[in-house]
């Protein structure tokens, strides 16, 4: 998501200034709207690429998020106010990016801010998911059970997000150690079988001496070659940055043959999940489908969805107007569908998001074990062939002998 400067004018009559990350301005325009502000303008941060380093590590990780709100609901549990709450928190962590973002957050409180306003001033460490649940626990005045929500939405996400990232691990090991023992062959082992055969002054197979040939262009060239291969990273990654180049890359990840049903059960997963976290904090229907947008990660599925959220807008149903979209497999549209019929629709969003897990870790599961013997298939093919290549002349010579 991009971060937007926004100039607000607060019921009270205060101007004030907020760093906060959305989609796309419209839907932040009418976030805040709905939220009470006068929104005077939005803009942009422009050359935010400078500053995605800085960035990253102002965001609380999740870890620290989720330790946060299990101290904040024991806490709150207990029957502390809120001000002897963050006393206690902030004596538990006294150093860090969270410690100084707590100390801010309590002197906003001390000074008479809600605790959601506070949160909010510090949008690039706070989810704006996070801020607005916390929003939602104090309009229906059962703050615990909506921190217990996120806690369990947090544990569950991370928990996805760890299986997918346990799953890629291995054949990412063996992509590594491939290219290495390729390199290796090719820039020390043919030069220098290639300059004993040149010392022996043999003729030498075709097969040699296009290895032979490439691997001195590879040689000669390696630096500009190197060179030429960061620049193109750079620029692919700054093309990457832009609203068309993120549009175009996030569309062809879904058209990729079985990868593509990958990306797009793992969006909608942690779509459904978070649509049934804040519909159980009491966020409507429409701004709770806003706010969970920014969690399918992916520009293509999100400009999709906002025509499904403008279809509910005018009256729809949601499980109608998902379907029109195609971004949900069959049996969780008809899930959703049933969900919205008996009035369980956040029920079902959680059995959908389990569902779509569950096919998640199979599909990730079916995809390694076929990855890892075809990343091995292709490495001995090529290595065989290396070798088999440089040995060519020995065996000419063999025959010759005998």
């Amino acid at each position: 998501m991009a971060l937007y400067s926004c100039k607000l004018g607060a019921s009270d009559g205060k101007v004030l200034y907020r760093e906060l990350e959305a989609a796309e301005p419209l839907s932040l325009r009418k976030a805040l709207e709905d939220q009470g502000f006068y929104v005077f303008d939005v803009r942009k941060k422009p050359l935010q690429f400078l500053f995605d380093k800085g960035g990253g590590r102002r965001r609380i990780d999740n870890r620290a998020l989720l330790t946060f709100n299990q101290e904040l609901l024991v806490l709150f549990k207990a029957g502390m106010p809120i001000m002897q709450v963050l006393d206690a928190i902030l004596e538990r962590h006294t150093s860090g990016r969270l410690s100084e973002v707590l100390q801010q957050v309590r002197e906003d409180v001390k000074a008479g801010s809600a605790l959601s306003n506070a949160l909010e001033k510090h949008g690039r460490s706070f989810p704006p998911l996070y801020v607005a649940s916390i929003r939602a626990g104090e309009r229906t005045g059962d703050l615990p059970r909506t921190i217990r929500r996120y806690i369990q939405y947090l544990k569950r996400v991370d928990g996805i997000r760890k299986k997918v990232v346990a799953a890629l691990f291995y054949p990412s090991i063996l992509v590594v150690f491939a290219f290495l023992a390729i390199t290796l062959l090719l820039v020390y082992v043919v030069p220098t079988f290639s300059q004993v055969y040149a010392d022996a002054g043999s003729q030498l197979p075709l097969p040699t001496q296009l290895l032979i040939a490439f691997t001195s262009l590879l040689k000669r060239y390696f630096l500009v070659g190197a060179a030429l291969a960061v620049a193109a990273v750079f620029a692919f990654r700054s093309w990457v940055r832009t609203e068309a180049g993120r549009y175009t890359v996030d569309r062809f990840k879904l058209t990729v043959p079985y990868a593509g049903d990958v990306f797009t059960k793992y969006s909608v997963a942690g779509f459904s999940r978070t649509l049934a976290t804040v519909l159980g904090s009491g966020i409507p229907i429409v701004e709770s489908l806003r706010m969970s947008i920014g969690t399918l990660n992916n520009r293509y599925m999100e400009k999709r969805l906002f025509e499904a959220v403008r279809s509910v807008e005018e009256g729809s149903r949601l499980s109608t107007a998902i379907e029109r979209i195609n971004i949900m497999p069959p049996l969780a549209l008809r899930m959703l569908g049933v969900g919205e019929a008996t009035g369980a629709l956040e029920d079902m969003l959680v059995d959908i998001s389990d569902y779509l897990e569950d096919e998640l870790e199979e599909r990730m599961h079916v995809l390694t074990t076929a990855i890892e013997p075809a990343i091995m298939v292709i490495m001995g093919v090529v290595i065989g062939v290396i070798i088999v290549a440089m040995y060519l002349p020995v065996f000419k010579i063999a025959g010759t002998v005998g």
